[in-house]
């Protein structure tokens, strides 16, 4: 494939335009393009605000693509590779199991389903249609389920943050996910769109697909079924236990999500080879989402044209890194606990992204020198947050919230004006400062005011902080071998849990790999 970059038009042009500007760059005739489309689309908010297109072409003749590399200016040559597939030698007497029906477990199964492995798929959580249901019993006053939540439950945690697939990550494989959730269900646009998102709503139908086509290739997908221990033997898997019984298999895959801690340390008594890793604590802060618009697109704002306002925005104060991550335009903070009698929050929207607010993770980081390098040290400094926070909130999920003013001021108070917090229990007004140790409140207010520079109107004085945000990460990486192994032999630590991503592409890009890998060193037994 041919690409053209850096095709620059104002906001009002149209995909036909971009796409015959791009064409001409080629100087070829008409006759010997197979297709011409928006391979990618961006904003380009600096100055005179403009859509920064890249057009893809195929030619009929694939073997004179090659010939347009370093031929113009901003053309390049893209080989579209198939994803890589190969069987191994060893001969496994059992299915594989999958431990975790997040986008790491989702899609190593779905590529091992298709290889004929039949996987067993075991999550802990409910199925997506009554996880749903638990999720908002539990927003509008009912119990925490510690089992299926937010965090727990089939899609993972990314099913309830949007959907978005935004990732760094520069992995041929990035492609075959885009393709896979669109071919179950996803929108087009999210092959081309710069910061491509599904939103909460659509994806739901989307893992629904995707865990049909597991179960119609042979595949087992297990609800409510939780990995309590594992056998080896010889230093090798054997088996897994649930509450339901025993699991033979020669292949373990780890894919739990970063919430997982009962799994972690019942994986580190089981001598599992684990490291504490970076992560980073906070809160969610809302501001008007008109307010977001003006600040990156001035007097645009509001242009049916452009987007929802997203951001990223980050700071360095003398000692840690401030930065915001998960940004929701146009959407709602949410209650993300997992264990009684504690306080989380996250982020999420909807496709349409038409909430009034926008809400980020304002978070400041923390590293493994700051826990003796000893992740139940990590696990436990999160808890004793999440559940000073169920205190501060008044001991019945409320979160803690205040205004951005009162907490530069270092005093509690929660000033409502023009942001309405969306937090779905409620929120109690109290003094933020008095959550987190000094040396986080203090970066997270210097990160305030120094990004409100930045952005006008992502720290106004009457934008929401609600807290606790302490799941951005795993605290732990399961490490593995060049084979992607753990130290036991057949146990393949996969996805965000086990410390190898971080957000819904990276995860599933990580679930495939692991799945080729399987696929490399076994073969099914006929």
């Amino acid at each position: 494939m041919i690409i053209i970059n850096n095709i620059k038009l104002d906001i009002n042009s149209s995909y036909e335009q971009a796409i015959s500007i791009g064409v001409k760059k080629l100087k070829i005739p008409q006759r010997e393009i197979a297709s011409a489309f928006v391979y990618k689309v961006s904003v380009d908010a600096r100055g005179d605000i403009k859509f920064v297109y890249s057009i893809g072409v195929n030619l009929f003749d694939t073997s004179k693509e090659k010939l347009f590399l370093n031929k113009y200016k901003d053309v390049s040559v893209k080989q579209i590779k198939p994803l890589i597939l190969e069987y191994g030698e060893k001969e496994i007497d059992n299915s594989p199991v999958i431990c975790g029906l997040g986008p790491a477990g989702l899609f190593c199964g779905l590529v091992l389903a298709r290889q004929g492995f039949k996987p067993i798929i075991l999550e802990q959580g409910e199925d997506i249609d009554r996880r749903t249901a638990t999720v908002k019993n539990f927003e509008n006053g009912g119990k925490l389920n510690p089992q299926s939540n937010i965090q727990f439950g089939e899609g993972g945690a990314g099913t309830f943050s949007d959907g978005k697939l935004t990732t760094r990550i520069g992995d041929e494989r990035c492609d075959f996910v885009t393709n896979t959730l669109v071919e179950f269900g996803a929108p087009e646009q999210i092959k081309y769109i710069a910061k491509p998102h599904i939103g909460t709503d659509l994806l739901v139908d989307v893992i629904k697909n995707i865990r049909n086509e597991i179960i119609r290739l042979g595949g087992k997908v297990l609800f409510n079924t939780k990995l309590i221990d594992i056998i080896t033997k010889n230093n090798k898997i054997e088996s897994v236990i649930t509450q339901d019984g025993k699991i033979k298999t020669d292949i373990l895959v780890m894919a739990t999500g970063h919430s997982s801690r009962d799994t972690f340390l019942m994986l580190k008594e089981k001598g599992l080879d684990m490291q504490s890793k970076p992560f980073s604590v906070g809160v969610r802060i809302e501001s008007l989402q008109s307010e977001i618009d003006k600040g990156l697109y001035h007097s645009l704002a509001g242009h049916k044209a452009l987007p929802k306002g997203e951001y990223q925005l980050s700071h360095h104060t003398k000692t840690r890194g401030v930065y915001t991550f998960c940004m929701c335009p146009g959407g709602n903070v949410v209650a993300a606990a997992s264990e009684q009698d504690t306080v989380v929050v996250n982020g999420m929207s909807y496709h349409a992204r038409d909430g009034k607010n926008a809400n980020s993770a304002l978070v400041v980081s923390v590293t493994p020198e700051d826990f003796d390098n000893d992740f139940t040290k990590a696990i436990e400094f999160q808890r004793k947050l999440e559940k000073k926070a169920f205190i501060m909130g008044g001991k019945n999920y409320n979160a803690p919230a205040q205004t951005v003013d009162t907490f530069l001021q270092g005093k509690g108070g929660l000033n409502i004006n023009k942001v309405t917090p969306t937090y779905p229990i409620g929120i109690t007004e109290c003094n933020m400062n008095e959550l987190f140790p000094t040396h986080i409140s203090d970066c997270l207010k210097e990160g305030m005011v120094a990004m409100n520079r930045k952005l006008k109107g992502f720290a106004d004085l009457d934008s929401v902080i609600t807290g606790v945000e302490t799941r951005t990460s795993s605290p732990v990486r399961i490490v593995r071998n060049e084979n992607f192994q753990s130290n036991i032999n057949g146990i393949f630590p996969c996805g965000e849990g086990a410390g190898y991503a971080g957000g819904i592409m990276s995860a599933a890009v990580d679930g495939v790999r692991i799945a080729q890998q399987i696929s490399k060193e076994y073969k099914v037994k006929v």
